[in-house]
């Protein structure tokens, strides 16, 4: 893969990484995980581990990272809506 894919790979999982730390703050700081699809947050799980595998038997740095990353904040809602109901 070239170098200014990977680039612009980095920048994308940057972006949609960025969108579960917003969630992830805002169900921590207020409590409240009525709004939060927990069905959502568990296929997103499976897609993620799934992504991760796939970042890995590529080598792709932008999806193993990035993946790892949204990891935390998907399990961190995953908790809070099962705690919270």
């Amino acid at each position: 893969m070239s170098e200014m894919a990977e680039w612009v790979g980095a920048i994308a999982a940057t972006l949609t990484t960025s969108c579960f730390m917003f969630q992830a703050a805002h169900v921590v700081r207020h409590r409240v995980t009525a709004g939060v699809s927990l069905a959502m947050y568990l296929v997103l799980f499976v897609g993620i581990i799934l992504w991760f595998s796939y970042g890995v038997m590529i080598m792709s740095w932008p999806i193993i990272i990035s993946n790892v990353v949204t990891f935390v904040p998907v399990v961190l809602i995953i908790a809070m809506k099962l705690r919270y109901k």
